[in-house]
């Protein structure tokens, strides 16, 4: 899969059935020397709501990247 096919795609967390974002090109994580992808980053809050934070799920835990969405499982605190 190509790192253009990711952008654009939903991000749903399976454990909450929750809407989580938008994957934009930016939010990912890549180890520099195999090229392959680390992480997704998913900044938490909306636009308009100016949070700060992100949420960092490694790739180990995407249970399924879709057509339209990416589901995973977010290990919270």
């Amino acid at each position: 899969m190509r790192l253009s096919e990711l952008s654009g795609k939903e991000i749903v967390d399976y454990g909450r059935a929750e809407r989580l974002g938008v994957l934009g090109h930016t939010d990912l994580e890549f180890d520099h020397r195999s090229g392959q992808i680390d992480a997704l980053i998913i900044p938490m809050g909306k636009w308009m709501r100016k949070q700060s934070g992100e949420i960092r799920v490694p790739w180990h835990m995407i249970r399924t990247i879709g057509t339209d969405m990416i589901i995973l499982e977010v290990a919270r605190e």
